[in-house]
């Protein structure tokens, strides 16, 4: 609850409008389905990913009906082979938990050492929905609202095609 509360403070002082919906724990992106969530706009799927050598993080934003092919977003950002980030990466460069996973986490990044990496298909969306770093609520705003909070914490965006 308190980094809900340190995320919705910080969307308000942006003056970034929002909704929230509280709901019970959820853990995929089928659990957010059933709980009807898709009906009120595009609940994103996030994936912390990390390079071979473990020097690049990045959290990938996709449309949550859409799979995340590790190679061909390897081949858009230039990097070498993908992996999942273990929770342990997770914790200590985004502050979260699996589960919990949030492009707002970046809020937590203060080393700027994430990278955001953005499904051109978000591009302009009206509606998206996001964790506010805490499994039990889904925040909807705007990508413009999303990308002002991104480029106000200073890391760098990638938007690729999936």
């Amino acid at each position: 609850m308190e980094e809900r509360a340190r995320v919705l403070e910080k969307l308000d002082e942006l003056g970034i409008a929002y909704e929230m919906d509280v709901h019970e724990p959820v853990y995929t992106i089928e659990a957010m389905v059933a709980l009807g969530l898709d009906k009120k706009g595009e609940i994103v799927k996030n994936l912390f990913l990390r390079d071979a050598k473990g020097k690049r993080h990045f959290l990938v934003v996709l449309p949550g009906s859409r799979q995340g092919d590790l190679k061909a977003i390897r081949d858009q950002l230039g990097s070498t082979a993908l992996s999942f980030g273990s929770e342990d990466r997770l914790m200590r460069y985004l502050k979260l938990t699996k589960g919990s996973v949030s492009p707002l986490g970046i809020l937590n990044d203060t080393e700027h050492a994430v990278e955001v990496v953005i499904d051109q298909a978000l591009v302009g969306a009206a509606r998206l929905g996001v964790h506010p770093n805490d499994n039990t609520a889904t925040l909807w705003i705007s990508y413009e609202g999303l990308r002002k909070v991104i480029d106000r914490c200073g890391n760098t965006v990638h938007l690729i095609k999936m």
